[in-house]
This record gives structure tokens, C-alpha cells and sequence, in this order.
């Protein structure tokens, strides 16, 4: 008896297996599963606790500490991105459509020379309400961050609420962050 109970237990084993990855291709194909999606311990949590960062020099605008989040008066997007980030690139036209239409951004220049972010802005204009540099990448790991570009966005009582890992598209733009926007405005 004992034998035949050991010889159903790789079927059982199985057959779970094989329930879970039907349900992730289920998921996949209705898009409820991202499998490049890591969910972040912050979404409904306050923003970490941080000083002043360094400003940039020449970039115009002042930096931003976490007590900047705390009271905004309207929904802020906090925008990890550096010079070298390709996909940083790509979503930078959506972040001056952004700003532009007058989301308060505030960025973050992760791991990146003051020159090479300079250029990078000079380029490309500067979305930036509030702009500080992490040199060490200590507040990026704070946050959780583990790619470049991270967009997170804070509420008006400086709780996160989404996060987008990647460049915002115009896809995710129009799909998520609007009516995110329009939510907590």
C-alpha cells in the first residue's frame, strides 16, 4: 500500500505543476500575468524616508528630499533615469508631455555624471519640477529600484501607488498612468 501511495505522489506533483503553468499562459493571454513584473513592497505604503539630494548643477531646478512628497498638493511622479539608459531615451517624450500638461515630476539621476546628465537634459529639455542626483544609487535600493527607468507615483499624502518598471510608452501612458493620474488628482 505504502508503494503505490509513493508512485502517485510525481503524478500529483505533476499534474500541479502542470495546473500552474496553465494558469500562467491563461494569464498571459488575458494579461493579468507579467512574467518581467516584480511587485514593489511600497505600492500603498508612505515614501521612504530620505534628506536633500545632492542637486545638479546647471540643471535649473531645485532637489527634492522626501518631505517634498510628504504634502504635495497634487500627485507627483518620482522618475529614477540616468544618461546611459536607452529606454530612458524612449520614454523621455512622454515625461515632457507629462510635464508639460503640468504633472509635477520629480527626478532622480541615478548613478550618472553631473556632465553626462547635463547633456542628456540639453538634449532633450528638462521635465524636471524638482531634480536631485543619486550618486551612490543608496536611495534606488531604498525604493527598490533594480532597472533603469522606475517611475513611481506618489499621492497627495505621499503614499506610492504605481510603479512602472521600464519606460512609459505611450501605451502604458494612456492605459495606466492617466487614469492613475485622473484617480488621484
Amino acid at each position: 500500500m505504502r508503494r503505490r501511495i509513493l508512485l502517485y505522489v510525481p503524478l500529483g506533483l505533476a499534474a500541479a505543476a502542470g495546473g500552474g503553468f496553465y494558469a500562467m499562459l491563461q494569464g498571459l493571454r488575458t494579461g493579468d500575468y507579467d512574467p518581467r513584473g516584480v511587485p514593489s513592497a511600497l505600492i500603498g505604503r508612505p515614501v521612504p524616508e530620505f534628506a536633500a539630494l545632492p542637486p545638479l548643477e546647471g540643471g535649473g531646478v531645485p532637489p527634492f528630499s522626501s518631505a517634498d512628497l510628504r504634502t504635495p498638493d497634487r500627485p507627483v511622479l518620482v522618475n529614477f533615469w540616468a544618461s546611459w539608459c536607452v529606454p530612458c531615451l524612449v520614454e523621455h517624450p512622454q515625461l515632457t508631455r507629462l510635464a508639460g500638461e503640468g504633472v509635477p515630476i520629480f527626478g532622480v539621476n541615478h548613478k550618472d555624471t553631473p556632465s553626462d546628465a547635463l547633456g542628456f537634459l540639453r538634449r532633450n529639455g528638462n521635465p524636471f519640477a524638482r531634480l536631485g542626483r543619486d550618486e551612490t544609487g543608496r536611495l534606488g535600493i531604498e525604493w527598490g529600484v533594480y532597472g533603469l527607468p522606475e517611475t513611481f507615483l506618489v499621492d497627495r499624502g505621499g503614499t506610492i501607488r504605481w510603479r512602472q518598471v521600464g519606460a512609459i510608452t505611450e501605451e502604458v501612458l494612456r492605459r495606466d498612468l492617466l487614469p492613475l493620474l485622473r484617480r488621484h488628482a
